[in-house]
């Protein structure tokens, strides 16, 4: 089958669309053919850096697709199942083998490409808003990185909750897109200061809850628009760089900071993550949330689709197609 692999990490020009073998498929486990794969952010930075299990090695996070092969044990999936799948690795591959714990049966509504991009993005703004944040209707959120799959998730949900939605993005183009899901005030982090910005849209109050995927000085920089027992929530590192974040600075207001991984919470708290997430799946079918999908690549040119995500001109997800 084809996959496209790296033999070491680095640039989007690391990765090669090649033959590998075929999965086999360990008790507990099931194969899925791929229809759809979401380039997640973490998916990324695992080509970025880090190190390697094996070579080849093939990066990814998530796909959508059919069940083709089911193990021993296996409980709840048979051949023929429309499921997403997540895994640490793998995802960008005609097939793979993954645990059947981690899938979820994709509704009859909803495709296989929207599907793809659920379970990361809807379910890391669902932690980042609920679980970290405890958001309550009324409160004010700043969505950072508001085009990205995690912000629009965030947008959509914190709406939902009964939030006044601040986001940032990279264009007014972005932003003005953005309303159609729920942005009650969008800032250009290109030509405005979001600390400026956001104070003066909460008279100096502040907000209960930011929500960070980019790390580096965005996250030092967003103590400073907290509200009193505000939370920062810290979900990525888009930046790629470290934050020197003085604990005192959390101090005066009472504020805490928080940080959320979706892939170190599953297994711990599989009981209430694997329904949240079906729960996910149901509120997108249903149309209640939106999936915004900006652009498709063939598996062959995954090289090209990562260059292009990490270019910051996608609004929304990005999905490779075997």
């Amino acid at each position: 089958m084809k996959a496209a692999v790296i033999y070491e990490t680095g640039g989007p020009e690391v990765l090669r669309h090649e033959e590998v073998p075929e999965p086999e498929c360990p008790d507990g486990c099931v194969v899925v053919d791929a229809e759809a794969i979401s380039v997640e952010g973490g998916d990324l930075l695992a080509r970025a850096a880090g190190e390697l299990p094996a070579v080849p090695h093939i990066v990814g996070y998530l796909s959508a697709g059919t069940v083709r092969e089911v193990g021993a044990g296996v409980e709840g999936r048979a051949v023929g199942d429309r499921v997403v799948a997540l895994n640490a690795a793998g995802s960008h591959a005609a097939r793979r083998a993954v645990p059947a714990a981690m899938t979820w049966p994709i509704p009859a509504e909803l495709d296989a490409a929207r599907a793809a991009c659920v379970p990361v993005t809807f379910g890391t703004a669902y932690e980042c808003l609920f679980t970290a944040g405890s958001l309550a209707e009324g409160q004010t959120v700043l969505i950072h990185a508001g085009a990205g799959g995690v912000g629009m998730a965030a947008i959509q949900l914190a709406k939902r909750a009964g939030a006044t939605v601040i986001a940032t993005a990279s264009s007014d183009e972005k932003l003005k897109r953005l309303k159609a899901l729920g942005l009650d005030h969008g800032i250009n982090y290109a030509t405005d200061s979001f600390v400026e910005r956001t104070n003066q849209l909460t008279d100096s109050r502040g907000v209960d809850i930011v929500i960070d995927s980019i790390g580096g000085q965005n996250l030092v920089d967003s103590v400073a628009v907290l509200g009193y027992r505000g939370t920062l929530v810290s979900v990525g590192v888009a930046a790629r760089a470290g934050s020197a974040l003085e604990a005192r600075s959390l101090w005066a207001r009472n504020n805490t900071l928080r940080g959320v991984y979706l892939g170190g919470a599953i297994l711990p708290e599989y009981a209430r993550i694997h329904p949240m997430i079906s729960d996910m799946l149901q509120r997108v079918a249903s149309g209640e949330l939106h999936v915004e999908i900006d652009r498709s690549f063939p598996l062959a040119e995954a090289a090209a689709a990562h260059a292009y995500l990490e270019s910051r001109r996608a609004f929304g997800r990005v999905i490779l197609t075997p």
